[in-house]
């Protein structure tokens, strides 16, 4: 009986420590941008070219921005053209576009608490669809047999309207980005829902927020918080 609760013991302390320094190692890089501008982004380092005919887009973002105002929340452009981006539209819904016309979606708008966003879509199919907090969206087609070209930039915070520039800022992001990551495949629902909950899930292949590389601009500040 002595040895038993000795043993006992020792598990606790064991997984005690070992919480807490998990705890310790694990954190996550939060981007904030304070305030409107035309002149305040960041720009993301891919690991591998934007060469893409499929994608899984994730990210954490909050915001207070109301009323009718578009927010930009994720700009991909080349020297002539808008790639993708993902926008918060004027009337609240969200959307993406691929280098034209957009597709847009009735989901929940985004407020002050963070909603974990994923957009999915399939050169192959045109299969796309949104991810909010886990739950996905109605499927729609769009832009069956596109390619997103390559060799071009990546930033959080503006809406480039030529290469990294011409910003405005009614269309600036204002609010907090974190957990960005992108594949060069759709992930499974699953797998989605699984990242919304933070579990172990494969790292992104384009994006991987854990080692991810990115050049800031103007005001935007990093907190780092533990998960």
């Amino acid at each position: 009986m002595v040895c038993s609760n000795k043993l006992r013991f020792w598990i606790i302390v064991f997984l005690t420590v070992a919480c807490t320094v998990w705890a310790g190692e694990v954190t996550i890089k939060n981007l904030v941008f304070p305030n409107e501008s035309d002149n305040s982004y960041v720009e993301l380092v891919p690991e591998i070219p934007l060469n893409l005919k499929a994608f899984t887009l994730c990210m954490r973002v909050a915001t207070e921005l109301q009323g009718k105002r578009e927010i930009i929340l994720f700009a991909y452009r080349t020297k002539n053209h808008d790639e993708l981006n993902v926008w918060r539209e004027l009337d609240g819904r969200l959307s993406f576009y691929l280098a034209g016309d957009g597709v847009l979606f009735q989901v929940p708008d985004l407020g002050g608490l963070e909603t974990h966003l994923c957009v999915i879509w399939d050169s192959s199919s045109g299969a796309s669809a949104l991810f909010v907090n886990g739950r996905r969206s109605l499927t729609k087609i769009y832009s069956k047999d596109h390619t997103i070209k390559p060799n071009g930039k990546v930033i959080l915070g503006q809406d480039p309207d030529s290469y990294l520039g011409d910003f405005d800022i009614k269309q600036s992001f204002v609010g907090s980005i974190s957990d960005v990551n992108m594949w060069d495949v759709v992930l499974s629902d699953g797998t989605i829902q699984d990242i919304y909950t933070e579990k172990r899930v494969p790292r992104g292949n384009i994006f991987d927020w854990q080692s991810i590389k990115f050049n800031i601009n103007g005001a935007v500040q990093v907190v780092d918080r533990d998960l």
